[in-house]
């Protein structure tokens, strides 16, 4: 995991700030600011958008201007596979309140760990203003398996308790069943609160038992949370604005099927010289001789 850590201590921090700052409407760029020098593509596109502009002022005079950019963080939730997948309808409202997302290594001396804050601004679902998501890592030799040692990696993670308000518990639903007293025989109603599918479970992991054996759920859980713990802070954070547009999914998405297409390619390879009946086996036209030392 040492491309988390080079990604937190290579963070541009002033960009990061005013990034959050327009987000947020904290700081309005002027029209100058915002202009972008364009090539010549760009020019001719940009003179086309511009007659089509004209006619949609005319419709959005009356509309009052959003400050910042509105739902910047659940757009890029959407846009990314990896988000979209644990992503519920009913969690799109509170994600409107995502101010934003922070990665940071705990100070030296403690165990190597680090720690992914989400930061919300007030809202009627819970009354935390930052839930995390801690990250234990290792990056010693195991000395019973010293071989196995592929570099540093994420051991385990603890999410944290979420302050929720009455009624708004996106985690949890209420279930109503009818069924018969066994005493009266009559019909009654049994109210029964059961979990609830949300992104929102991503802050309270499946407890790993001693024996270290997960059921299948379980294990599927925390594949795709160490797929998150990487993709945030090495992708998503210093890009978000690129996935915000959506300029970003598209060159992931080449590089994915590229890997795919060129893993595909080497296995029919491999497999159509196994199944050539004239196929040997390269041998070593010279082997090494062994010499006494």
């Amino acid at each position: 995991q040492l491309s988390i850590l080079y990604a937190v201590l290579s963070q541009p921090l002033f960009l990061f700030d005013k990034r959050f700052e327009i987000i947020n409407a904290i700081f309005e760029p002027t029209e100058e600011e915002c202009e972008w020098k364009p090539d010549e593509e760009d020019k001719i596109l940009e003179q086309l958008k511009e007659k089509a502009k004209i006619e949609e002022e005319k419709k959005d005079e009356e509309k009052e201007e959003p400050t910042g950019i509105p739902e910047f963080w659940l757009t890029i939730f959407k846009n990314v596979d990896l988000l979209s997948d644990m992503l519920q309808e009913h969690d799109e409202p509170i994600l409107k309140h995502l101010k934003y997302i922070k990665v940071k290594f705990l100070d030296a001396g403690q165990p190597m760990s680090f720690v992914l804050e989400f930061h919300f601004e007030p809202s009627e679902y819970f009354t935390d203003e930052v839930l995390t998501k801690t990250y234990r890592m290792r990056s010693e030799l195991d000395d019973s398996d010293p071989f196995s040692f592929d570099g540093t990696e994420i051991m385990g993670c603890t999410g944290c308790q979420i302050d929720q308000k009455k009624g708004r518990n996106v985690t949890l639903r209420t279930i109503k069943k009818k069924q018969k007293h066994k005493g009266h025989g009559t019909d009654c109603t049994v109210t029964k609160t059961v979990s609830n599918d949300s992104c929102f479970n991503f802050f309270a992991p499946p407890e790993v038992p001693e024996s270290g054996d997960l059921d299948d759920a379980a294990e599927a859980i925390h594949t795709a949370d160490f797929e998150i713990s990487h993709f945030l802070p090495v992708r998503i954070i210093p890009r978000s604005v690129l996935y915000f547009t959506g300029e970003v999914i598209e060159d992931d998405d080449d590089d994915y099927d590229e890997e795919g297409k060129q893993a595909d390619e080497e296995g029919e390879k491999e497999g159509d010289e196994e199944n050539n009946p004239d196929y040997e086996p390269k041998k070593d036209q010279n082997p090494a001789e062994c010499k006494q030392q």
